[in-house]
């Protein structure tokens, strides 16, 4: 059984090389039944500022070996948008 870092830097790493795109952070991490569930945002577009890179939201499956089974990008935005999460 893998580490949770080393989960969260193995399915960066694996998106990372599916998607030819460079990983900035995991903003949520969930144990199931049948490994890990993670969304890993992604750097689509580096700009100047920083604070204008376009990033990526992606929903990744990854089994108890660590290996990503499922990935989907679930979401666009700028690294300086804010957003309203919901509350329930």
């Amino acid at each position: 059984m893998a580490s949770i870092q080393e989960v969260v830097r193995s399915a960066m790493a694996q998106v990372g090389d599916m998607t030819g795109l460079v990983g900035d952070n995991v903003s949520s991490l969930t144990k199931v039944d049948s490994g890990w569930q993670l969304v890993v945002n992604m750097i689509e577009l580096k700009r100047i500022p920083p604070s204008t890179d376009m990033l990526a939201s992606f929903d990744v499956s990854v089994d108890g070996k660590g290996n990503v089974t499922n990935y989907q990008r679930s979401r666009r935005y700028l690294r300086d948008q804010i957003l309203e999460e919901d509350a329930s």
